[in-house]
């Protein structure tokens, strides 16, 4: 082999490496999952418009206090408000006023329920990053855990649109991509109205939303389709209460949370 042969199939192989990596880029996601009713895509699909790119202030609501009226859920010291399913005293590491999963030590939850609420909650995903798509800072906030506000590392890290950062998991992508870099603590704020049943088990009101993100809204009053799982279409076929826990996901990953708070949305002309 010559010299200049062998230039030209190192310089060919290394082409084609990197179509084969913009390729497999632009093809994260799924095509044969179920379409999700009332649109063109798919659930989880690969082709779905990403959500365009907004850089958020450098601060909004980072270490907002609680109102007077809210429940404290974590103020960096004990995690004396959540559990594991079946009651189990939770596994995940608190230090320097966060908490943070540790290994495959499981999601936690609250131990009260809430309905029709605001939330404010902090987050941050690894700065060491580690990965891609879904296997880069997952976790979820999931009501009753079957309704998803999705949590990723979404800077610079192309995914399925419906399951990155502030996405209603496999259902619709936020407006807009407000997120920071890796590292960084970032906001939610959550107003969250529950679903709701009649006597006789018939839907009469569907769970909606409403999130900002670092400043940015991302969802205004959005309805779930229903309920949230993997490569399904989700629904309400199983009535409950509108009192719900809250879910914090264990994906595998050491994410981290931080100044959690939670109040009552209360009704008008009610004291």
């Amino acid at each position: 082999m010559t010299t200049t042969s062998f230039l030209q199939q190192t310089v060919l192989i290394a082409g084609l490496s990197a179509a084969t990596s913009v390729f497999a880029a632009e093809s994260v996601g799924y095509k044969d999952t179920p379409l999700i009713p009332g649109t063109q895509w798919h659930v989880h699909d690969s082709d779905r418009p990403q959500p365009r790119i907004v850089t958020p202030g450098e601060k909004f609501s980072h270490l907002a206090p609680p109102p007077s009226d809210a429940t404290v859920l974590f103020d960096g010291k004990d995690l004396s408000k959540w559990e594991l399913a079946g009651g189990k005293e939770p596994k995940w590491k608190v230090e320097n006023g966060y908490m943070e999963v540790v290994g495959s030590s499981g999601s936690i939850r609250t131990k009260q329920k809430f309905a029709d609420f605001q939330m404010h909650i902090e987050f941050a995903t690894p700065s060491v990053v580690k990965g891609n798509s879904q296997g880069r800072g997952n976790s979820g906030i999931l009501m009753n855990g079957v309704y998803e506000i999705q949590v990723l590392d979404s800077y610079h890290n192309r995914t399925y649109p419906d399951g990155q950062a502030g996405g209603l998991y496999g259902q619709t992508p936020p407006l807009v991509n407000a997120s920071k870099p890796p590292g960084e603590w970032q906001t939610y704020d959550i107003v969250f109205e529950s679903p709701r049943w009649d006597e006789n088990g018939k839907l009469v009101k569907k769970a909606n939303v409403t999130l900002i993100h670092n400043g940015v809204l991302l969802h205004h009053k959005r309805e779930y389709m229903g309920t949230t799982p993997h490569r399904q279409v989700g629904n309400y076929k199983n009535p409950h209460a509108p009192e719900m826990f809250i879910e914090l996901q264990d994906h595998g990953n050491p994410m981290r949370y931080r100044n959690i708070w939670i109040r009552s949305i209360g009704e008008y002309d009610k004291p």
